[in-house]
């Protein structure tokens, strides 16, 4: 039996931003209908604005859920929820735009959560504009495991040649410290299992970061913080059949598995996993939130208010969040 397409869903972000440029940049690419079914949740006229200002000719489809659409390449199906006004300006804050990207995100979730989609792929929102239209989170995250009900949640960064999952991200370094715990490490290493061999590998190895330098060298580096917030849980995950090493020294780790060792590394904090990747190349970076119903991936950048309407943003980064989408997608049958 031939896996089957996984179905897509392309959240439009900020109406006012780069989305809808980036997005019908990249739906210009055959590649992307070979290998998946994708559609866009947002405003029709506003994707026909972004295909005015790129010059790209596709035609807009509008339909009022998934079933209706034709996923060929040359037609971009959009579920049009109509929630802005067609001269809304580019590259403006405003509660309207803010308001529509929660909307739109909340739409997609809907179908995560009726199992109608294997994935869900975001253009940026705009924090300020979301807090004016009175959605006060920190972001894409936050809104996602809410209107899932999902507790246990993690970010995962992944560039060619190198997948990171975060044990804790946007906390200072001591806050990181003192929040691991063996609880969050177990459930991290869970997670990464569980995300990859629905991806198709049937093993993933793991490895785990230590915190201190040389993973405390047994001791020498730290407050015995491996010894209390790693090992137990790497035993615990281990003992379950879990293929995971560690911990291990993140000056060294990251380059044996950039090299093919491991199918994935567990950061214990934000820069020890950013890191790595960024130098990899911002524009093949991509942002996954797993633990969800369904995987969840995004673009490295944000908005870009400076340079939207101008047929300059680079869709890069969209076209590897959506190849990431796929090939994290639980795989299906057909």
């Amino acid at each position: 039996m031939a896996a089957k397409q996984p179905t897509i869903a392309i959240t439009m972000g900020d109406p006012s931003g780069v989305g809808p440029e980036i997005i019908v940049k990249s739906l210009n690419d055959k590649h992307i209908y070979e290998t998946s079914h994708p559609f866009v949740v947002g405003d029709a006229k506003i994707l026909k604005r972004a295909l005015e200002v790129t010059n790209v000719e596709l035609k807009v489809n509008s339909i009022t859920k998934p079933e209706e659409a034709v996923y060929e390449y040359g037609t971009i199906d959009i579920i049009d929820l109509d929630l802005v006004s067609e001269d809304l300006p580019w590259g403006q804050v405003s509660p309207e735009a803010g308001n529509a990207a929660f909307r739109y995100l909340e739409k997609a979730i809907s179908y995560a959560n009726q199992g109608t989609i294997q994935g869900i792929c975001t253009a940026p929102l705009n924090k300020e504009a979301l807090h004016k239209a009175g959605h006060v989170y920190p972001g894409h995250t936050e809104i996602l495991a809410e209107l899932t009900n999902t507790k246990d949640f993690a970010m995962m960064l992944s560039a060619p040649g190198l997948r990171v999952i975060h044990a804790t991200t946007h906390v200072g370094l001591m806050d990181a410290i003192k929040k691991n715990n063996a609880e969050r490490q177990y459930t991290v290493i869970k997670l990464a299992h569980e995300t990859l061999q629905k991806a198709g590998i049937e093993s993933p190895r793991i490895a785990v970061c230590g915190i201190n330098p040389h993973a405390g060298e047994n001791g020498l580096f730290g407050n015995g913080e491996e010894e209390e917030k790693i090992i137990p849980a790497i035993e615990k995950a281990q003992a379950e059949g879990i293929n995971v090493q560690g911990p291990l020294p993140a000056d060294t780790l990251f380059f044996r598995a950039k090299r093919g060792d491991f199918d994935i590394v567990v950061a214990q904090y934000h820069d020890q996993g950013h890191g790595p990747i960024k130098v990899l190349g911002l524009e093949a970076g991509v942002n996954i939130t797993v633990g969800l119903p369904t995987i969840r991936t995004s673009v490295d950048h944000g908005t870009a208010f400076d340079i939207a309407g101008k047929n300059i943003a680079d869709e890069l980064s969209l076209k590897e969040a959506l190849r990431m989408a796929v090939e994290l997608a639980p795989e299906n049958e057909s």
